[in-house]
């Protein structure tokens, strides 16, 4: 019977449907655990932030190290970096786009200046997309976003330190995502390399004198990798916090429009059910009437 055959085609459609909803709805209560355990990774990050850009801000006020190499500007600047963090999973909504689509723009500004775009990028999701489009990249690293550590923003500065000091790269973009909200996250770039005074400002409005052990420079030059490090792993944290939140808010949609979906096949089931049974109540009747006549 035509009616009941469509009857359980769309029961099986409900099924189906409401299978995804679970899985949708279990994806979005895990992205909703991670985004705390991100945003509070970044809080305990703070403090050791402040500390030593505070220290580095002591020892750049030293005329002995102002031309320190990672301090500055280079003469020329033919080839610039572009460390590019995105996402080893999808199903994070416009997360990937966003971000690659504005490390693209970034790129495309350098070019416009005739500088060349190396690109180290973090994450499957950017690997993927240069491979399709034929982009040749420096470097990239994987399983990473998921659950940062600070051993592999080691890893990120480790290389492109390397690469700016052996003038491979004579500037730095740091292109992830910084977390404003659960509602809200920004693609956002900052430049890494060379470390711009601006960003060791802050200080008390006086100038501190102190007695370095061993000379300064060479202080600097333990801490200010150190320093880069920490910049890279806070961009890793922002973008894992962001990554989960826009799962989260994608999951969510995607729990809502099976609802909608089960609701409008419900009723669709509901017709073909009533449909049905008015057939089957037509054919009585018919063959009643038939009978009633012979």
């Amino acid at each position: 019977m035509p009616g009941a055959a469509e009857l359980r085609t769309l029961q099986r459609r409900i099924n189906s449907v409401r299978s995804t909803q679970k899985i949708t709805h279990a994806m979005e209560l895990i992205a909703a655990s991670r985004i705390t355990r991100a945003r509070q990774a970044v809080e305990a990050a703070r403090p050791y932030a402040v500390m030593i850009t505070r220290v580095i801000r002591d020892l750049a006020a030293e005329s002995s190290v102002a031309d320190h190499p990672l301090l500055t500007q280079p003469a020329a600047v033919d080839r610039v970096g572009l460390v590019i963090v995105a996402a080893d999973r999808g199903l994070a909504g416009a997360y990937n786009a966003n971000i690659l689509r504005r490390a693209e723009r970034l790129a495309e500004a350098e070019t416009q200046q005739g500088r060349d775009a190396v690109r180290y990028i973090v994450g499957r999701k950017a690997q993927q997309y240069y491979h399709y489009r034929g982009e040749q990249v420096a470097e990239s690293w994987t399983g990473v976003t998921d659950r940062p550590r600070y051993a592999d923003a080691r890893q990120i500065a480790d290389r492109v330190i390397n690469d700016y000091a052996n003038g491979d790269i004579q500037r730095v973009w740091l292109c992830y995502t910084d977390f404003r909200s659960a509602l809200r996250q920004v693609p956002s770039v900052a430049q890494l390399l060379p470390v711009e005074q601006r960003e060791l400002a802050g200080g008390a409005g006086y100038t501190a004198e102190f007695m370095f052990e061993p000379e300064p420079a060479e202080i600097l030059g333990q801490l200010l990798p150190r320093y880069l490090e920490h910049r890279v792993y806070a961009g890793l944290l922002e973008s894992s916090a962001s990554e989960h939140a826009s799962r989260q808010r994608a999951m969510s949609n995607a729990s809502e429009n099976a609802s909608e979906i089960i609701d409008e096949l419900t009723r669709e089931a509901n017709a073909a059910r009533q449909a049905a049974i008015t057939t089957e109540i037509s054919e009585i009747v018919g063959g009643a009437e038939a009978l009633a006549s012979t």
